[in-house]
């Protein structure tokens, strides 16, 4: 059963699939560029939680530093 908010939501992913692919086909460098950034703020609303869920390539990538070691 799909309800006003489920299209809603799809709409928004078609949305951003579309920007998504028009984005692919800039410039490499300028396409991680705004991935990284992306990444960055997306961290930030979560606190700094979103880096521990990174590989360490991407984290660096985005200029977010190590992950949190777990606290015991």
């Amino acid at each position: 059963m799909t309800g006003p908010d489920q299209t809603a939501t799809d709409d928004d992913a078609a949305e951003l699939i579309a920007q998504l692919r028009e984005l692919a086909g800039a410039d490499p460098a300028d396409v991680r560029q705004v991935v990284a950034e992306v990444l960055a703020a997306l961290d930030r609303a979560a606190g700094g939680a979103l880096r521990e869920h990174l590989p360490e390539a991407i984290r660096l990538d985005a200029g977010l530093g190590p992950a949190t070691p777990a606290r015991s």
